[in-house]
């Protein structure tokens, strides 16, 4: 919970009271821990009662704050830095610490900064909750310390998450709460797996206010008086109120598909059974109905299948219990218009659950609310599998219902329940009329099953209804734009053809209108591929999809519609994005690549973090396959040459293109390269004219002065001069200089705002270090000339962010200098002596006067690494380069060889041995040969 750099200054009151606690801190674990206190064990004892009673009668953010101070490095002695940090670890434990724990990191974490409409007004609400900070409060809160059970620090912090997560502390801090649980604690193998104490404590509570367990039958106590003729209240309409509003704070604030699917799978029937409540009033709607439907939805857009949607249909009239058919607990609507969940076999009258089925007008009610289901959340595939599915069950009820005689079979439930019978046929005829396009999605069941029908036309009797239905089928299937008579199988087609002939024939069927169906189907099947559009040609005709690029198109639609919805809640957005990344990974040929840029362009610019991060990360994949494409959307949104995007927006597509090209790597060259470093050029340099912005500026500039001129006219500012005089001098100056700094980032009389250069230079930065040679030598000039002359130039203190940037370009050219003499390329690039002189030059002042500490800090650390690589240029970098090259550097650290010189300086004896073994006077071959001989002195008269 260290915080580097503390986001909140206290006033003087505080910052004196919050150095005398620590102060008393010290002095109390001096006596309790220190090593000269064990020498009196009694003492020491005394001692350690007394600092645990001071900490404990310690507000819980003042010892936090005090905690965090002597924690960091030098701050207290060695002996007393553990006992501190578990003491610090343990404040989420007592019973304000987890709110006490997250406000602090969310005020004092570095990331949380304020905005510029926010830089010159004091900071009195707490700041910005940050991914970064929310993270951080998630690693102190999820995640017990060593020195804690798993089940004493979950019992004691579940509680306060889940009070908080209520949103009585306001939405922000419930929706961290949120994240803290969901991605922490539930998210996680070990902390949250089924079983696991994280599980216990935070889910289960959850899971059984909606779904409570079978229970076995409570004894009454001897002296316990129960009413058999009032029901038994297991969940109280409040308490299930709040179990589903937790549940979708938990699955509905962040993306977290695999943890809504372990979460809401348990609960499917009874979301079901809240969110198709028959009739409710507006309260129970309000806060049951509703919010059970929108954890339904999410759940089926995750995990929708034809199994569950089976589930569904044959437990259309679920209303409570483990067993559906013989509910413990259903869920019961009062005479005040709740809901709430009360004993099924308490009460004097309840026969088990013959009591508690659904009626024909619940029927009437509950079947349009699936079917709404059904087109929000199934695919096709899934609905023609349950029609089929049921469609046979049909018919084999009626053809057992007209065996004669005596019939032995098992009884199962289904054929003992007529109204499940009855709603399962109401359900059939519903999907029927509703969705007749998306059953012709799997013809060949269906031709096989109409093949089986027509067939036993004879055993079915009377029952004109079913050859209905087949005819009915058939009609939908033969009459589909795709069917194609030659591509299904044609002994089904035979046989259907010769049932269709029989039964138009048939003299014993009252329905005229089934023989002359059947002879009009007859007809139609025999000639259907002749029958041709007028308008289609043979070159016109085109290809049938193969079965991917059906599935392919299916699953893009399905990712689409995820996306756009406006009411999609965040796991299923994330799975629609998830979708679309699946489909590019796979190179679907289906994918629309324009299309999918112009969405994620869109995208991109959602407020929330999971969102954009995710659209960045397909920007990456894209470009692999289709960079041209790629950096040219984004150029285009980041040089926003019609001035219609937000600051905020333009950094958000720099970000996205510093990762192309940070992917793209030493393929980032050509044409690509060129554009890219051309454009972060004409941002980067002062030469950008936004006049469409400058207009904005000047109207917003009157219309500031209108309202200092009306506020000066105010008489009653008592408020705003209350809030001055809380200010300190040091808090005044520090919002100043805040307020310039923001102010000096936006862009002056039309010129380029400082944040988009800053930006820009370190895209370029980037893509100079990922490929040096694709950038080529007129850019790479340019640029470092350009980066000079901000550095020498503009060197006001609301430009410090884009001096950083200019100095750490330059660091990234000499990388990328030294990593291509590593592997021996030739760039072709000159970076001459004078050149290096003017750079260093440059930094050297830099470092010397500039008022920025990291400005001065990055030019020393390149002015080092020039020296360095100037050196490793002349001598290489180890003694094996100098074996291969003839050059090198000692093994007592000294130069020993020089590039391109034959100079030793540090002839050794056994070159001066070979040469003498050579030649005698070293004239001859071998070393000499390589270094030349000796030189000799002689005296000469």
């Amino acid at each position: 919970m260290q915080d580097q750099t503390m986001g909140i200054k206290p006033g003087p009151n505080e910052q004196n009271g919050r150095q005398r606690l620590i102060q008393t801190i010290l002095d109390l674990a001096a006596k309790a821990f220190s090593p000269e206190a064990a020498r009196d064990t009694v003492a020491q004892r005394q001692a350690q009662r007394d600092f645990d009673d001071f900490v404990q009668r310690t507000k819980t953010w003042n010892l936090t704050a005090a905690l965090n101070i002597l924690v960091r490095p030098g701050h207290c002695p060695e002996w007393l830095h553990g006992k501190l940090k578990e003491t610090l670890a343990r404040i989420p434990l007592r019973p304000d610490g987890v709110r006490t724990s997250l406000e602090f990191v969310f005020a004092v974490h570095p990331s949380s900064t304020v905005r510029s409409s926010e830089a010159a007004a004091a900071q009195k609400k707490g700041a910005n909750i940050t991914l970064e900070a929310l993270q951080m409060a998630t690693r102190i809160v999820a995640a017990p310390p060593q020195s804690v059970p798993p089940d004493t620090w979950y019992a004691s912090v579940a509680p306060q998450l889940l009070q908080l997560l209520d949103g009585g502390e306001g939405p922000e801090l419930a929706k961290a709460v949120a994240y803290i649980i969901g991605f922490g604690i539930l998210g996680t193998r070990t902390l949250g797996a089924p079983g696991t104490p994280g599980w216990k404590y935070l889910a289960w509570p959850i899971l059984e206010a909606i779904k409570p367990p079978a229970r076995e039958n409570d004894a009454p106590s001897g002296e316990e008086i129960i009413d058999l003729s009032k029901d038994k209240v297991l969940v109280s309409h409040a308490d299930l109120a709040r179990a589903l509003r937790r549940m979708r704070y938990l699955t509905a604030s962040h993306p977290n598909p695999g943890l809504c699917k372990r979460l809401l799978r348990p609960l499917l029937l009874p979301l079901w059974a809240l969110s198709s409540w028959p009739n409710p009033k507006q309260e129970l709607n309000e806060h049951i109905c509703a919010p059970a439907l929108e954890l339904l939805q999410i759940f089926l857009k995750l995990a929708g299948s034809s199994e569950i949607l089976l589930d569904l249909v044959h437990n259309v009239g679920y209303i409570g219990g483990q067993n559906p058919k013989s509910p413990e607990w259903v869920y019961k609507e009062t005479d005040k218009g709740e809901l709430q969940i009360v004993d099924a076999t308490h009460r004097i009258g309840n026969n088990g659950g013959n009591s508690h089925q659904i009626s024909l007008q619940d029927m009437d009610y509950k079947i349009p609310k699936l079917m709404e289901l059904v087109t929000s959340s199934f695919s096709d595939a899934d609905i023609s599998t349950v029609f089929l599915t049921l469609l046979e069950k049909w018919l084999n009820s009626s053809k057992r219902s007209k065996v004669g005689n005596i019939i032995i079979k098992e009884e199962t439930e289904d054929t003992t329940d007529p109204m499940a019978q009855l709603t399962e046929v109401r359900i059939l005829q519903a999907l029927m009329q509703r969705f007749p396009d998306k059953l012709a999605t799997q013809p060949r069941h269906i031709l096989s099953l109409v093949s089986q029908i027509l067939a036993g036309q004879d055993d079915l009797g009377d029952e004109e209804e079913v050859l209905a239905v087949a005819l009915s089928l058939l009609n939908m299937i033969i009459t589909a734009p795709g069917f194609q008579k030659s591509k299904a199988d044609p002994e089904t087609i035979g046989s259907i053809e010769a049932s269709l002939e029989t039964l138009s024939k048939n003299t014993n069927i009252s329905d005229t209108g089934l023989t002359q169906t059947a002879t009009n189907l007859h007809l139609l099947l025999k000639y259907r591929d002749e029958l041709h559009d007028p308008t289609e040609t043979p070159t016109t005709t085109t290809t049938a999809p193969t079965n991917r690029q059906i599935e392919d198109r299916k699953t893009y639609s399905l990712a689409i519609s995820y996306i756009r919805q406006s009411d999609s809640p965040p796991p299923v957005r994330s799975e629609g994005l998830n979708l679309i990344q699946t489909l590019i990974t796979a190179q679907s040929p289906i994918l629309d690549i324009p299309g999918i840029l112009v969405l994620m362009s869109s995208l991109i610019r959602d407020p929330e973090d999971y969102i954009y991060l995710r659209v960045i990360k397909i920007y990456t994949l894209l470009a692999s396959k289709h960079p041209k494409s790629v950096t040219k959307e984004l150029l285009d949104h980041y040089i926003d040459a019609k001035e219609t995007e937000s600051v905020d927006s333009r950094l958000r597509f720099g970000e996205a293109l510093l990762q192309v090209v940070e992917r793209l790597g030493e393929t980032f060259t050509g044409e690509v390269a060129r554009e890219v470093g051309d454009a972060l050029l004409s941002i980067a340099s002062r030469r950008g004219r936004r006049p469409k912005t400058e207009a904005k500026q000047k109207k917003d500039e009157r219309l500031r002065e209108m309202k200092k001129n009306r506020k000066n006219n105010l008489d009653d500012i008592m408020d705003d001069d209350d809030e001055e005089e809380e200010l300190t001098p040091e808090e005044k100056a520090r919002q100043e200089i805040l307020a310039k700094i923001v102010t000096g980032w936006e862009s002056r009389r039309g010129t380029e705002d400082v944040r988009i250069r800053a930006s820009a230079i370190s895209i370029l930065s980037s893509a100079i270090e990922s490929n040096i040679s694709g950038s080529g030598p007129t850019l790479l000039s340019t640029a470092v000339d350009l980066c000079i002359n901000i550095l020498q130039l503009e060197t006001e203190m609301e430009k410090g962010i884009l001096r950083r940037a200019a100095v750490l370009l330059v660091l990234s050219f000499v990388r990328a200098l030294d990593k291509a003499r590593e592997e021996g390329r030739q760039l072709g690039i000159g970076f001459g002596i004078n050149a290096r002189e003017d750079v260093k030059r440059t930094l050297g002042y830099i470092a010397q006067t500039d008022d920025d500490g990291l400005v001065r800090q990055h030019a020393e650390d390149v002015i080092e690494s020039l020296g360095n690589w100037e050196v490793r240029r002349l001598v290489g970098d180890s003694a094996e380069v100098g074996s291969r090259s003839g050059f090198g550097i000692g093994a007592g650290g000294g130069l020993t060889k020089l590039a391109g010189l034959v100079v030793d300086p540090e002839r050794s004896a056994s070159f001066a041995t070979a040469a003498s073994a050579a030649g005698g006077d070293g004239s001859g071959a071998g070393a000499g040969a390589r270094f030349g001989s000796r030189p000799r002195i002689e005296e000469i008269e």
